[in-house]
Parts: structure tokens; C-alpha cells; sequence
């Protein structure tokens, strides 16, 4: 079912229920006046028949008569009872009549010298005469037909009135709901004509801070992101094809330059050297391209373990070190936290050293191995660790491309490297609820900052 009957439909739910709750209502009062007001005209007769019955006067008598006659209507099968009451205050049954009242009803006229009483569609009221002829009860009975009537007639009114208003409802439902969807039906429209091959268009914007407004933006947002991807894939193929072809083609060039006619040991040497230096370079590009591929997983396959980001810091140190001899690292300990507590992150010991070897590595390649600065701080909710060099730094044109998987600076032309470093650790400390944010000036440094919250278990204890 399309929202728009949905809407339709509910609008003629709610309109039913209101106008029917109002429908009941105004029956109920409506029949309750009108049996009130039978109840009058009845006790009128019946002051009026007992007056003419009973009083004293000829004269009296037909006074009362003549205005029954002339001036109440004689209503359906209109009858008239006369129940003398004893000393006792009890009535005298009469054979004559035969009436379905209760006791109850005798009572309460004799006491309250009024009562009512119904059976059916046949009303009766009574009342309490005391005069010269003695004590009656003085009962008059009809049936209520103007009551049958007028209450028939408001049931026919309100299921017409109801049944108009849901129609009405519901016209005005679907023309209020056709109204209120247009702007989503226009997107759909648009959204089913956009593809992977052009990306590049977008819903048309809406002035205001409304829900359709909001659904464009994210959707434009979405589509943002994905053109972006869609490119960052085409240029990643685009790239990974080009720095495996060169290897392979240099592999496959100096080997066909080996076997194209005999030569001594030592050009053999120097073809396999070639090859050989080649296939580590090709080896290296498959496990960074595979690394960079596993980081991109949601984290469900790798071992978490409790991890002191200073310790593992010092591991990285050391393997640096052990690979660049002439490195050299400065820790610089003025945000140290004095809760140590406060370095304890969660993570893969393993991603973590690769992505930290990363940042550093190229701090320390980048700069010629002047110092490199790594500091180490934290707060309530997470750790920093903030890397910076004295390097050539960064085009600041180019600072939009370095996550960019192969790409490399304009000024990084004489370093050797593969453009893969960067994006790889900043997959790995996205992959651990982190941030990786690379700041820089050409020729006067880089500075990596890395964020990562603090053990899920601890909690900081206020200072004393």
C-alpha cells in the first residue's frame, strides 16, 4: 500500500472516530431530552386529568376539561389510570387495569409524589393527588412515538453526516498526502536516474530545515561520498596496475636481455641482482596493497588485547632503530599524564606497530634523520600521540591527496617509496575508533597526530 492511501486512510480513521464520538454523544443527550421532556408533557396531563377528575366544582371540573381538550395535543394511545391509596398508603389494586409497573414505581409517587416508569416504547408517569375525594395515584400513559421518531431520524442524519466526512477525509487525504509527497516523489524520479556512470549529478536543494530538506542533503552527501569512492577505486586500479606493471616489465625485459645470447658470470650476476631487487620491490607493493585490503575489514577478525600505547611506542622505536641506525627519535614527555593508567588502549598489537612504523618511518625518511619529535598525552577519553619532523613537509595543494592510495608528493620524487604508508595507517586507526590528522608546511615539516580512546574499563579518578 503506497503511503499516500496510507495517509488518506488514516485521515478518514481519525475523522470517523471524531465525528462518530461526537455522533454518540449528542444521541445520548439528545434521546435523553427527549424522554425528559415526554416525561413532562405526561406529568402534565396527569396534574391536569387528576384536577379535572377530582375537584369539587362543576365548574373547576370542566375548566379542566376544556383545556385538555383544547390545548394538549392527544398523544398515540394516550391513557388515563385511577389508583385510590388506602390509610395504610397502600394502592388499591382495580380489576379494570392491567398495568406492568413494579412496586417500586408506587412508591416512590407516594413518597416522592412523582414518578416515572417505562416498558418498552410505552412511558408512564405518575403522581401523588390528595383532595375531598380522597388519595389517588393518578397515572398517564403513551407511547412515545415523536421520540421513536425524532431519534430515527438522528441516526439516519449522523450515519449520512458520517459517512460524507470520511469520504471527504479521504478526498482530502489523498489531495493533502499527493501535496505532501510531491517533493519525495521528485526525488525518487531523480534518484532512479542516477547510475555509477554519472554520479556527478545531485537532487536540487531545498531552502528550509524541513525533512525533505534533510533527505536531499544526506542523499547529495551520499552521493558525495560515493563518486569519491568510485574515483579513489578508479585511481587505485589505475595505480596498483601501474606500480605492478613496472617491476613485472623490468623483471620480464632483463630476463629476455639474459637469455638473448650468451654472456659471461658476472652480467648474469648483475641481470638475476636486477630481477631480484625488482620481485622484493613487486613482493612489497602485494603485501602492502593485501595489508591495506585486510584494514578495511570491520574488526570482528582481529584479536583485541589491552595495550600501553608508551611501551608499544618504544617497540616501534627500537625496530626503526634496528632497520635506520642513524634515525633519530626524541620523546618528548611534557604531556606525559601523571595517571599512567590513562595510556591503556584496546587494539591489535600487530596494526598498531605497522601503522605507528609507518608514521614515523616517514617522519624520520622524509626529514634526512634530523630529530623527530614524538610526544605522548592523553586526556579523560583518549590517548595522543602527536609525530613531527623537520622534513620537506607537504604542498599544501596536495595535502587532499595523501590518503590516496599511490600517491605521492611532488617533492618526494627523490625518496624511495610507494605512496601506501599513509593510507594503510590511517585504515588501521580508523579500524581502532581513532583519528589521523596530518598537518603541513613545505619545506619546514609534517606533523601526524593520532587520537585513540583510552580502555573501555577504566574510568579516571578525580585528583586529590
Amino acid at each position: 500500500m503506497k503511503i499516500q492511501t496510507k495517509i488518506a486512510l488514516l485521515f478518514s480513521l481519525l475523522t470517523a472516530s471524531f465525528i462518530a464520538l461526537l455522533s454518540l454523544l449528542a444521541y445520548y443527550f439528545a434521546s435523553q431530552h427527549a424522554f425528559q421532556d415526554f416525561y413532562r408533557r405526561l406529568d402534565i396531563r396527569a396534574i391536569i386529568a387528576a384536577k379535572a377528575a377530582f375537584e369539587e366544582g362543576e365548574s373547576d371540573t370542566r375548566t379542566y376539561e376544556e383545556i385538555r381538550q383544547k390545548h394538549l395535543e392527544k398523544l398515540p394511545t394516550e391513557e388515563e389510570f385511577f389508583l385510590q391509596v388506602d390509610d395504610e398508603g397502600m394502592v388499591i389494586s382495580n380489576p379494570k387495569y392491567t398495568l406492568p409497573l413494579s412496586s417500586e414505581f408506587y412508591r416512590d409517587v407516594i413518597r416522592e409524589r412523582y414518578g416515572t416508569f417505562r416498558h418498552g416504547n410505552r412511558f408512564y408517569t405518575g403522581i401523588f393527588y390528595t383532595g375531598h375525594a380522597g388519595r389517588y395515584v393518578v397515572i398517564v400513559s403513551a407511547t412515545n412515538e415523536y421520540s421513536d421518531a425524532y431519534t430515527q431520524n438522528l441516526r439516519n442524519i449522523f450515519f449520512v453526516g458520517t459517512s460524507l466526512s470520511v469520504l471527504v477525509a479521504f478526498t482530502v487525504g489523498m489531495l493533502f498526502s499527493k501535496q505532501v509527497l510531491a517533493p519525495i516523489r521528485r526525488i525518487t524520479t531523480k534518484v532512479q536516474n542516477i547510475s555509477s556512470t554519472n554520479l556527478h549529478m545531485r537532487l536540487d536543494d531545498h531552502d528550509g530545515t524541513d525533512e525533505i530538506a534533510q533527505l536531499s542533503s544526506t542523499f547529495n552527501n551520499m552521493l558525495d561520498r560515493l563518486e569519491t569512492s568510485f574515483e579513489s577505486q578508479k585511481n587505485f586500479i589505475s595505480n596498483a596496475s601501474h606500480e605492478l606493471g613496472t617491476p613485472l616489465t623490468a623483471i620480464i625485459g632483463e630476463a629476455e636481455y639474459a637469455l638473448r645470447k650468451s654472456r659471461d658470470e658476472e652480467a648474469y650476476r648483475n641481470s638475476i641482482k636486477v630481477m631480484l631487487d625488482e620481485a622484493n620491490r613487486l613482493k612489497h607493493i602485494t603485501v602492502s596493497l593485501l595489508s591495506l585490503a585486510q584494514t578495511g575489514f570491520d574488526g570482528k577478525k582481529v584479536n583485541w588485547e589491552r595495550i600501553r600505547i608508551d611501551e608499544l611506542l618504544f617497540t616501534v622505536f627500537n625496530t626503526i632503530h634496528n632497520i635506520h641506525a642513524d634515525s633519530q627519535i626524541c620523546i618528548d614527555h611534557k604531556l606525559f599524564p601523571e595517571d599512567e593508567s590513562l595510556l591503556t588502549i584496546e587494539g591489535n598489537q600487530q596494526l598498531l606497530h605497522m601503522a605507528f612504523g609507518n608514521i614515523i618511518m616517514n617522519a624520520c625518511k622524509y626529514s634526512d634523520n634530523r630529530p623527530v619529535s614524538v610526544a605522548i598525552g592523553a586526556s579523560d577519553r583518549e590517548v595522543i600521540v602527536s609525530v613531527a619532523d623537520q622534513g620537506i613537509g607537504i604542498p599544501e595543494n596536495e595535502l587532499k591527496y595523501i590518503y590516496d592510495p599511490f600517491f605521492r608528493a611532488s617533492n618526494t620524487r627523490s625518496y624511495k617509496g610507494y605512496g601506501i604508508g599513509l593510507p594503510l595507517s590511517r585504515n588501521i586507526i580508523r579500524l581502532h575508533n581513532g583519528q589521523l590528522t596530518v598537518s603541513a608546511q613545505e619545506g619546514k615539516g609534517t606533523q601526524v597526530q593520532v587520537r585513540l580512546p583510552i580502555a573501555k574499563e577504566y574510568t579516571p579518578q578525580p585528583m586529590m
